[in-house]
């Protein structure tokens, strides 16, 4: 987990890590939130749907960005303040995704920052992408 103090952020920082999708993680994120649309909780209905397989639930997904920001940038001082995601494809259970963002934007007053984030497959498709705010304490 990294330790950034706000004196330590520069525009530019990045980080990145990656995360594999599992079935274990498909059904904890549907016991957590209560969504068991059939297009991510049933293989059958998803193909029959025109998709390879189950759909990884897009706030799944989107829950990376949480900790791209508490555990890595800018680490365990950040309180994310805000975000706005565009999904762009689906992920699909198996997928390897690559979490990565950078600091684009520093407010000295305040001490908050803003992060541009992405998420893509092991294939370098992008699956979504995010504009974070975080403050730093």
């Amino acid at each position: 987990m990294n330790d950034y103090g706000w004196d330590d952020l520069t525009l530019g920082l990045s980080a990145q890590f990656d995360v594999a999708v599992t079935d274990e993680l498909m059904t904890a994120f549907a016991n957590l939130s209560g969504d068991i649309n059939p297009l991510h909780m049933d293989e059958e209905f998803a193909q029959k749907a025109g998709f390879p397989g189950r759909v990884v639930f897009g706030m799944l997904t989107s829950s990376f960005y949480s900790q791209l920001v508490g555990v890595y940038l800018p680490g365990k001082r950040a309180l994310l303040d805000g975000i706005q995601v565009e999904f762009k494809s689906p992920a699909y259970i198996g997928d390897r995704l690559t979490v990565s963002g950078e600091i684009a934007f520093l407010n000295d007053t305040y001490h908050r920052c803003e992060i541009k984030a992405r998420i893509r497959n092991a294939a370098g498709q992008l699956i979504s992408k995010a504009t974070i705010r975080a403050g730093l304490k």
